[in-house]
């Protein structure tokens, strides 16, 4: 099977922009995007959401049709529009604030729904649309190939609908790397065993291609082979016993192969419908729900509006319509009059956190119609949060009703006494970039902290860049450089004049060098938090926080389409601690320094070589100016002590005076990297090399390694000594270039460079597998040699006030070269041992370690995180009252479930728990005080007891020292025995202790608190 691949396409994106969102996508899907002229009919708050997503993915254009008048109950979840936007058509009070998200995304109002105007737009999206109108519209659309995507919420209830025709093309389903390795074996019979027990990963059905086989040569010309899959170690590509015989080698990769689907149209589809199920907790609600929205537009054509909320009559006639429509689709089972009933009541609610989800989930449907990345939804698919609904606040007819708000549509799910609760909240969101915006444009129309006792506290010590803008929404160019908390801020108020005055905005990092600012009265005022944080050790640290305070934590993250929640609740559930992901598979040091096969390898020795030539040289050349102990401590350590003397030398003895110099250094380094070190690798283990067994020492995953030749119109080598020379030229403080660097000036200038020819030497050793040990570990530096090197430095005094400017990385600014030098750095490695080299942006991914991010998928999580947060204000007690969430939208894939309970511990009978419970102690106590308290009121004796590191007491002290330290107050033990005074913010100590029970055993216990 021959699959041709499309021809590649001039990049017409702004990388800088849209870069994140390019690692999910892809320039080919989003190059398709930027074709696609989209419609979105419909600007309440659903509407509006999908619109904002659609806009900042980057379509070619967004046209918006809403002719209907503002109503003050729009702002309960329509973020861009105001009270001063009452009675002003919805789409044109919209257009402004949307044409602002992003400039390359034109944004006009159409005037009419002809079949004329709906033949413009590739994809077409209906919200707050009759059902008969929607199957109207629909009919057109079906027969003339436009993509066609219908929404609703109700309340905690919505649903979408997904028509892409009766041929759409997916060209690829999940939006992974393809799965590739190495070929250790390939039988006769078609099975291909992969090298070293590693596992494949492949599926039946999946196809492969080969290249660099031995013997089975014909396998390299291209031809995709569709896999059978016996084991995670081999799989099948059918009969090969008629061509040749394999020898050795070879790399498989997988390839995505497009798959055809066939839709049906609304009508059609209304009869006998196809769902995706949101939550398989739930599975049988969507065809009830079917049916119930159905019924609703039935209801709301006869009556120009939707049943109310706790109307008897209105349910009534409701449920009979539901009852109807039972019979004519011929639906079995029995109806769930209790679900349907409550349908009823909420379908006049609008809630910010279910369009959030539902206008991440749409968006990400336009993107697929748009590019054919990913699986659409086919072709119903319904969600409902009912267990949101709170426990505490009663709902009734009367506190349902209508106010005359902005918060009508979400009192009427929630009723009056529960929205004054959200609106009496005082909350601590730490973050405010992505999942930060979206968080407080949910807060901002929910009214969250906007009562007399309510507050939200924002704080984030990071500002605004360019590549933001594309997910982080409430950001605008304006913005680039400021900070992003202030600014987000702003905005929330912008959206919702209610919370002015109620949000502080912080510029401080959440941690321990902080807890001065974010001290224990801080905590323990706060009703709960939200992490938007984008790395572990941030959250982690937040977590051990929110346990210490006894506070809830919503917790949630995306990478590309991912994306989860996690809500924790004191002494129910576990902490965000409580599981880690698995670390991040290492690359051995061997590979990465002698033996690498694939380009990953090439960016992370490219990476360290950045790191090495200008980061760590310029710090240690610094230390070494900067401390007269600096020579002394270093030959005293152990580690690479003459590597680092070295270094020092070579940075001070042939320091650059001018750039002529520092493109000289880079020319020469060239040579050492890319044609020297590798001609000795070749002398240690020459092409026809042996291993110990007798079987070639270049196989498997070893390749055997090409010395560079440079070539200055090598792309990769030119930009090699271009990266190098600037970034050696900063270290120095001299001047680089200015702007486009000029080839034909450095081929001046590298022309004067004298290279000595390559001498092998045949002192080096080079490892050869990391299972045996390193050779250069084992050789013991002579002592005089290190003195030699530490003589030939120069004097620090001779250089007083002399410094070099370490680089920090920075991987979003193109102008810096750092990106550039790593890319060549790494390509012109792969070079070396003929690996495919990676673009600057496939690079920069890697060795910035970017994570992966859309909005779709930002709005969608925060949206299932702000349902957790209604049962949060709710208090509820209940461990099943709750849900974790994973997503992924390219599937698409929901999965919901409890969280898992807080583990518990014993001690003389008495059940803890092991994450929430401490002993608390209120006051400084003495030692025997405290020894005296366990013992009588907890039946335990403390063997040990330390503070932070230092052990404050033990039973095997000597007596003198025991008496010594009994007497003393705590405050006064740790200042003793710490040698320092316990800061002036701290207000809890907390204490480790190690008991023995009443039977004398070793028990484990809860920390202590110390309260002053």
């Amino acid at each position: 099977m021959q699959i041709d691949t499309p021809s590649p396409q001039a990049p017409e994106i702004d990388e800088s922009l849209y870069s994140r969102q390019l690692y999910v996508l892809g320039k080919e899907a989003m190059l398709k995007m930027q074709n696609s002229n989209i419609l979105i009919i419909g600007l309440r708050g659903l509407g509006l959401e999908i619109a904002k997503n659609v806009a900042l993915a980057g379509v070619k254009s967004l046209s918006i049709y809403d002719p209907n008048p503002v109503e003050l109950k729009d702002l309960s979840t329509q973020f861009f529009l105001t009270e001063d936007d009452i009675g002003k058509p919805r789409g044109q009070a919209s257009l402004a604030k949307l044409a602002e998200l992003n400039s390359y995304v034109p944004i006009s109002i159409v005037d009419e729904l002809s079949e004329e105007t709906l033949s413009k737009f590739q994809v077409v999206v209906l919200t707050d649309v009759s059902l008969e109108e929607q199957v109207k519209i629909n009919n057109f659309t079906h027969s003339n190939n436009i993509k066609f995507i219908t929404t609703d919420t109700r309340g905690l209830f919505g649903n979408v609908f997904v028509d892409f025709g009766q041929d759409f093309t997916i060209v690829d389903p999940t939006g992974e790397e393809p799965l590739t390795g190495i070929v250790s074996d390939i039988e006769s019979d078609g099975t291909v065993s992969v090298l070293d027990d590693n596992r494949h990963g492949l599926e039946d059905g999946d196809f492969v291609k080969f290249s660099e086989v031995q013997g089975l040569e014909s396998l390299n010309d291209g031809q995709v082979f569709k896999v059978t899959v016996p084991g995670p170690y081999a799989f099948n590509i059918g009969d090969v016993s008629k061509l040749e015989t394999y020898k050795k080698g070879g790399i498989y990769t997988q390839v995505k192969v497009p798959q055809k689907v066939s839709y049906q149209s609304l009508a059609e589809q209304l009869e006998t419908p196809e769902f995706v199920f949101s939550d398989f907790a739930k599975f049988d609600r969507p065809a009830q729900l079917h049916l119930g929205f159905q019924a609703l537009h039935q209801f709301q054509t006869r009556h120009n509006s939707l049943p109310k909320p706790f109307n008897q009559e209105d349910v009534n006639e409701f449920l009979h319509l539901v009852k109807n429509l039972a019979t004519q689709q011929k639906f079995e089972g029995d109806l769930d009059e209790k679900l349907l009933t409550e349908l009823s009541f909420q379908a006049q609610g609008d809630i910010p956190a279910i369009n959030a989800f539902f206008g991440g989930l749409v968006a990400q449907e336009v993107l697929k119609a748009s590019s054919g990345k990913f699986v659409p939804i086919k072709q119903f698919l319904y969600f409902d949060s009912l267990e949101s609904l709170p426990n505490n606040y009663p709902r009734t007819e009367e506190n349902t009703k209508p106010i005359g708000s902005r918060y009508d549509s979400q009192i009427a799910v929630f009723g009056l006494d529960f929205q004054k609760a959200i609106a009496n909240v005082k909350t601590f969101l730490v973050g405010s970039g992505a999942i930060g915006c979206e968080v407080l444009k949910n807060w901002a129309l929910m009214g969250l902290g906007s009562g007399p006792e309510g507050k939200i506290i924002v704080t984030d010590n990071d500002t605004i860049e360019k590549s933001n803008l594309n997910r982080q929404f409430l950001f605008r160019p304006k913005d680039v450089g400021k900070n992003k908390s202030e600014v987000a801020a702003l905005a929330a108020v912008a959206m919702n004049k209610g919370l002015e005055g109620k949000i502080e905005a912080k510029g401080d990092k959440v941690g321990t060098e902080t807890e001065n600012i974010f001290d224990n009265s801080f905590w323990e005022s706060l009703t709960f938090v939200t992490n938007a944080l984008d790395n572990i050790d941030a959250r982690t640290y937040v977590d051990r926080r929110c346990v210490f305070f006894n506070k809830p934590l919503l917790e949630s993250g995306t990478l590309g389409t991912k994306g989860n929640t996690q809500v924790v609740i004191p002494r129910l559930t576990e902490s965000y601690s409580s599981s880690q992901d698995p670390p991040e598979k290492a690359i051995p040091l061997c590979t990465l320094r002698s033996f690498p096969n694939k380009i990953d390898h090439t960016i992370a020795w490219a990476k360290s070589l950045f790191q090495g030539y200008f980061t760590e040289a310029a710090e240690n050349v610094n230390l070494y100016l900067s401390q007269p102990n600096f020579l002394e401590a270093t030959l005293k350590q152990s580690g690479d002590v003459k590597g680092i003397l070295q270094t020092i030398s070579e940075s001070l003895n042939n320091r650059p005076y001018s750039f002529e110099d520092c493109i000289k250094w880079a020319r020469l380094e060239f040579e050492k990297k890319y044609n020297h070190d590798i001609k000795q690798l070749l002398f240690n283990f020459p092409e026809d090399a042996k291993t110990s067994t007798g079987a070639p020492f270049w196989s498997g995953a070893k390749r055997a390694p090409k010395p560079l030749v440079f070539d200055i119109n090598n792309p990769d080598h030119f930009h090699f000594v271009v990266g190098a020379a600037n970034l050696r030229a900063f270290n120095y403080g001299l001047k680089g270039d200015q702007g486009e660097p000029d080839k034909s000036f450095y081929g001046k200038i590298i022309d004067e460079v004298k290279i000595e020819p390559f001498s092998p030497r045949s002192d080096v050793k080079i490892q050869a597998n990391d299972d045996e040990p390193d050779p250069n570990a084992q050789q013991a530096v002579e002592t005089d040699e290190l003195h030699q090197l530490a003589a030939s430095l120069p004097q620090p005094s001779t250089l007083a006030g002399y410094r070099l400017n370490p680089v920090e990385f920075e991987k979003d600014d193109d102008t810096n070269h750092h990106i550039e030098f790593i890319t060549a750095a790494s390509n012109a490695r792969a070079l070396n041992y003929q690996i495919d080299v990676a673009d600057r942006q496939k690079t920069k991914f890697i060795a910035g370690r970017i994570i992966p991010a859309i909005a779709t998928t930002t709005a969608l999580v925060t949206g299932l995180a702000q349902l957790e947060l209604y049962k949060v204000v709710d208090k509820k007690d209940k461990i099943e009252d709750y849900k974790n969430g994973f997503v992924n939208l390219a599937l698409p894939f929901f999965g919901f479930s409890e969280p898992i309970a807080s583990p518990k511990g014993k001690y003389n009978g008495k059940e803890f728990d092991r994450i929430w419970d401490r002993f608390d102690i209120k006051g400084d106590i003495t030692l025997q005080q405290l020894l005296d308290h366990f013992k009588e009121k907890e039946g335990l004796e403390i063997t040990m007891l330390s503070y932070d590191v230092s052990l404050l007491y033990a039973s095997f002290f000597p007596p003198k020292k025991v008496k010594e330290r009994s007497q003393m107050k705590i405050t006064e033990l740790i200042k003793t025995v710490t040698k320092k005074d316990i800061p002036g913010h701290v207000k809890t100590l907390i204490l480790e202790v190690c008991t023995d029970d009443a039977e004398g055993e070793d028990v484990e216990v809860p920390y202590v608190t110390i309260t002053l």
